[in-house]
C-alpha cells in the first residue's frame, strides 16, 4: 500500500470544511431570505441562483489572478480568510434579527443594514470561492509525481 503525499490530508481537511461551508449555508439561505429579511419568494429565488452561479463562475477570475500574479497557495490563503469574512459577515447579520421588528418587503433601492450585510457576505464568500475552488485542486494534483500511478 503506497502511501499518499503529506500535504494531502491538510488540504482535503481544509477542502472539506470549505464545502461544509458552503452546502451547508446554502441549505438554509433560501429560508432566512424569506423568514428573517422579508424577501419575496421570487426575490429570494433571484438571489438564490445569483449566488450560486458566482460560486461557479467566479473561479475564472480566481484562476487567472493566480497563474498570472499571485500563485496557488497565495490564492488559497487569500480565498479562505475572504470566505471566512464572508461567514463572519453573515453571522454578523443574523445576529441582528429582532423577531419584534417587521421588515417591510423588500422595495427598489432602500436597503436595510441588515439586508446590505447580507448582501455582502454573499459577494465575500463568492470571491473567496473563486481564489479557493480554482486553486485547492490543481494543489492536490501538484502533491504527486508526474507519472505516479498509485
Amino acid at each position: 500500500m503506497s502511501k499518499h503525499p503529506r500535504g494531502l490530508y491538510m488540504l482535503s481537511t481544509v477542502e472539506m470544511w470549505e464545502r461544509f461551508s458552503y452546502y451547508g449555508m446554502r441549505a438554509i439561505l433560501s429560508l432566512f431570505m424569506v423568514s428573517t429579511l422579508m424577501f419575496t419568494l421570487p426575490f429570494a429565488s433571484k438571489v438564490y441562483g445569483l449566488y450560486t452561479g458566482f460560486v461557479f463562475l467566479t473561479p475564472l477570475l480566481g484562476g487567472y489572478v493566480s497563474d498570472r500574479y499571485l500563485g496557488n497557495r497565495k490564492s488559497i490563503i487569500l480565498g479562505g480568510v475572504v470566505m471566512a469574512l464572508g461567514q463572519f459577515t453573515l453571522a454578523y447579520c443574523a445576529s441582528l434579527y429582532n423577531p419584534s421588528v417587521t421588515i417591510a418587503t423588500h422595495s427598489g433601492l432602500i436597503w436595510s443594514t441588515q439586508e446590505i450585510l447580507f448582501l455582502t457576505g454573499l459577494i465575500l464568500i463568492c470571491f473567496g470561492c473563486g481564489f479557493f475552488k480554482a486553486n485547492i485542486s490543481s494543489m492536490i494534483s501538484l502533491l504527486y509525481e508526474k507519472n505516479d500511478i498509485d
